[in-house]
Parts: structure tokens; sequence; C-alpha cells
């Protein structure tokens, strides 16, 4: 029997938000990432296989979500003048590492999605490598790259030596 849908929120909803926020960057474009990922598993939970992997398949919907929300950026302004949403910090993993993800967000984009979909969304390399395109070593070599990076940067800012790797 597959477990209540509360918990699968409960124990995966700190992924996806780092996913959507490695793919978009953090503010309320993730964060309705985030919240429209989990209004469609809600709708088709019901009918989920039950050898399903929960976590990768809800990866892959934040993707797609991700992938709505960069297309309706492109067609749609942005008002200059006013002041964005602050997005919610309450139980978030890492909200308070703005640099962090700034730096996930510069990354070219094939390097930032295999970082997100490997590292941070716990897909396989396989799996990532569906979503992203291209072969699997190619996304192991930029996420690799991607990491790399990050690591150049993050500490270069002077970060404390405890700084994930």
């Amino acid at each position: 029997m597959r477990a209540p849908f509360e918990q699968a929120v409960e124990r995966h909803g700190a992924t996806v938000l780092r996913v959507c926020r490695a793919v978009l960057g953090p503010g309320p474009d993730a964060d309705d990432a985030w919240s429209e990922t989990f209004l469609a598993a809600l709708r088709a939970w019901p009918g989920l296989d039950e050898d399903t992997n929960v976590q990768a398949w809800l990866v892959r919907v934040a993707h797609r979500k991700a992938i709505d929300i960069t297309r309706a950026r492109a067609r749609h302004a942005i008002p200059t003048d006013e002041l964005p949403e602050q997005a919610s910090t309450a139980d978030i993993p890492d909200a308070e590492a703005v640099e962090l993800w700034g730096a996930v967000r510069s990354l070219p984009e094939r390097q930032r999605l295999a970082v997100a979909y490997h590292y941070l969304g716990g897909l396989p390399h396989t799996e990532a490598a569906e979503l992203i395109g291209g072969t699997p070593e190619a996304v192991r070599r930029a996420a690799a790259d991607g990491v790399k990076t990050l690591r150049k940067r993050y500490h270069a800012g002077g970060t404390q030596e405890g700084a994930p790797r």
C-alpha cells in the first residue's frame, strides 16, 4: 500500500524545492513551481503505480512545471516598480544561502540542470539525461563541471570551511 500523499510532501518537499530553486532561482517562481508540482501530484496520486519511485516522479513533475514557468516568464512583462515578493523561509533548508543559490543560478543551463536533477533531485544520471537530453555520460560530465564551478565560486567568496561540498 502506498503511503498517504501528505507523507510524500513531507518526505520529498524539500528536495523538490531545491530542484525548483536550482532551475528557476530562489524566489516566487520557484515557490510557484513547488506548489504546482504538488497540486499536479495530488491529482495524479490515486492512479500512481505502487512501484513508482516517488522522488524521481516528483522531480520530473517539478521539471515540467519549471519549464512551464520559464515559458510563461518569456511571454509576460515583469513590472519593475514593485518590490518582489519575499519567499517564505519556514521549514526550508538552506533558505539563508542566497549566495549559493545565486551561484547555482549563474551556471550554464546544462550544468545547472544536471546539478539540480542529479545532486539536488537525487535522480540517476540516466534519468537526468532523459529530462535534459543527451547521454548519461554527458550529464555526468556537466554535473561534475557544475559542482567544480560551484566549489570555486563558493569558496572564493570567503565562505566558511564547513560550507557544502
